[in-house]
């Protein structure tokens, strides 16, 4: 399982063979640095954690220090585990640049969205609303009846209702890799990713690879 972390840093367009615009998400990927690597003898499964984005030592605590110091790599505070089936061919300490994916690979985006605060069913799940004629007068958007009355006389954990939209963990699956810069730690996926500029994002290979 090949994977990197990086940061969002907005979107643009290119032009492909046939001359057709393409939106594409440039991310800046990396370097990410390989902070721990877990095995079946030793932790009973097999995975590697790699740590992003250096940040002053005064910003770690002294167990993140400690932890870090294993691998002797920069002060970074982000870290994410990639697992893995087997015993993975990494050592603690090494470097993993944008060029870890190929232009043409498929990848799954991680991020967490962006948070729109609290919507009505309307707008966060599409629902239709009510009549605008025949004596409606202020129920337009409302959601109307939410279940029966005496039974079951409550409405079910789950259902659709107004509440907090966005800020959660999404992930977008399959998208192509148009250009991978491993010079300036940029890779360039078609479509769109979730989060605003400069959030945080995973980027791994997919898992669910369509048919070629």
């Amino acid at each position: 399982m090949r994977g990197i972390l990086g940061k969002k840093v907005g979107m643009t367009q290119l032009f492909d063979e046939s001359g057709a615009v393409v939106p594409v998400t440039v991310i800046e990927a990396g370097p990410c640095y390989v902070t721990q690597v877990k095995t079946d003898e030793t932790d009973g499964y097999c995975a590697v954690q790699i740590g992003y984005e250096e940040v002053p030592e005064r910003k770690l605590t002294k167990g993140e220090r400690g932890h870090l110091s294993k691998a002797q790599t920069p002060n970074i505070r982000r870290l994410r585990e990639l697992r893995f089936e087997e015993a993975p061919q990494y050592t603690l300490g090494d470097e993993i640049k944008a060029d870890v994916f190929q232009e043409g690979d498929f990848v799954d985006v991680v991020g967490v969205s962006k948070g729109k605060g609290f919507a009505g069913a309307v707008k966060r799940h599409n629902f239709r609303g009510g009549p605008k004629t025949h004596g409606q007068s202020d129920r337009h958007r409302a959601t109307g009846s939410r279940g029966a009355g005496t039974t079951p006389g409550h409405t079910f954990p789950g259902s659709k209702a107004p509440g907090q939209m966005g800020n959660a963990r999404v992930t977008i699956q399959n998208l192509k890799v148009a250009l991978v810069d491993a010079e300036r730690n940029l890779l360039v996926v078609r479509g769109a990713i979730p989060g605003p500029k400069g959030g945080l994002v995973f980027v791994r290979e997919a898992v669910k690879k369509p048919k070629s």
